[in-house]
């Protein structure tokens, strides 16, 4: 069973390591309008896993702990989004196709705060997969353990671009191949130390489940709304950025509906 955990909490570093393995083989920066289309299927996957994965499952669980189905839902959700919003003002970051740094001022490089925004934005999805898998692991919870496995493919397939994304552009900034990869791979090292966290204190803290369940889609959608989309629908109008959101969302559903 250890083997087991241990194995779902690395499936979306994975996706997210053999996506900055890119670097190696391709010699050019991704087509800008499969970037935007690349940008959209991750939010896609995040909104959905967000929805089946997560708050759904919370207002299933408040409901056998007889407490109000909503609650747990929208303050948890409304927690996540506040968490995020900290962080985001907090530390020091750099959007992909922005030269203005967010967060507190700093003195750290240009590739360094590139590296950081995808960390950001990785520590949700971590949390997400930690806190289903808690889940997933407690009695009468609703979550199965397919369903577990299902979140961390999902999340692992949009993780996959997401690791080009940051080591193609790092390279064509100047680093090394190897300096690249590195940096795509250490912000995706956050995802299972996340996972990991959440999940030993959910299993200690079995009742505030729901919370947990929401809080991680309330941080998820947070990303999607800050960076996902706006990064997706930037530059040159173009419905490539949404025809991923809506590839995205349909894979990920199916993941979930039919494992889940």
């Amino acid at each position: 069973m250890l083997y087991q955990q241990t194995a779902i909490l690395l499936i979306p570093f994975l996706g997210t390591s053999l996506g900055s393995a890119m670097v190696f083989f391709t010699k050019n920066k991704i087509n800008e309008k499969f970037q935007k289309f690349l940008l959209g299927f991750a939010s896609g996957v995040m909104i959905a896993a967000s929805v089946w994965s997560l708050i759904i499952p919370s207002v299933e669980m408040s409901a056998k702990q007889n407490v109000i189905e909503w609650l747990p839902a929208a303050v948890g959700f409304l927690l996540g989004i506040g968490f995020l919003l900290l962080l985001d003002s907090v530390i020091p970051h750099l959007h992909l196709n922005s030269d203005k740094p967010e967060g507190v001022k700093s003195r750290l490089s240009k590739n360094t705060m590139l590296v950081l925004a995808v960390t950001l934005h990785n520590i949700p999805e971590g949390m997400a997969v930690g806190v289903t898998l808690a889940g997933a692991i407690t009695e009468n919870t609703g979550i199965t353990v397919a369903g577990a496995i299902s979140l961390a493919v999902g999340i692992a397939i949009q993780n996959f671009p997401e690791g080009a994304i940051i080591s193609l552009p790092l390279k064509d900034g100047g680093c090394s191949k190897l300096k690249s990869f590195y940096y795509g791979v250490i912000s995706g090292a956050v995802e299972p130390i996340g996972a990991m966290i959440t999940l030993i204190f959910a299993g200690i803290v079995t009742q505030i489940l729901p919370y947990l369940l929401s809080f991680a889609a309330g941080a998820m959608i947070y990303v999607v709304t800050e960076e996902l989309i706006p990064e997706s629908q930037s530059g040159k109008h173009s419905n490539i950025g949404t025809i991923g959101v809506a590839v995205g969302f349909v894979i990920m559903m199916i993941l979930d509906v039919s494992l889940g």
